[in-house]
């Protein structure tokens, strides 16, 4: 089961780094100078993407677990 382990851990990574990837297109969302309305809609994106990047992790973290348990 050390193969699920370590596959969980690289998904769980993918998810950490789409997490980050998350920061840095709010941050430019921010920065950009857009009006409101377009700020806004933009940020929307961010937390689609930031929901599926949590999602990505969790699933990731879950496989951990049941390698764990199963090994």
């Amino acid at each position: 089961m050390d193969i699920l382990i370590w596959i969980g851990a690289a998904i769980s990574l993918l998810g950490v780094a789409g997490l980050g990837y998350c920061v840095l297109l709010a941050l430019r969302a921010r920065n950009s100078g857009l009006s409101e309305d377009e700020n806004r809609a933009s940020l929307q994106k961010v937390v689609a993407y930031n929901m599926a990047a949590l999602g990505v992790s969790a699933l990731g973290l879950m496989l951990v677990v049941v390698g764990i348990v199963l090994g």
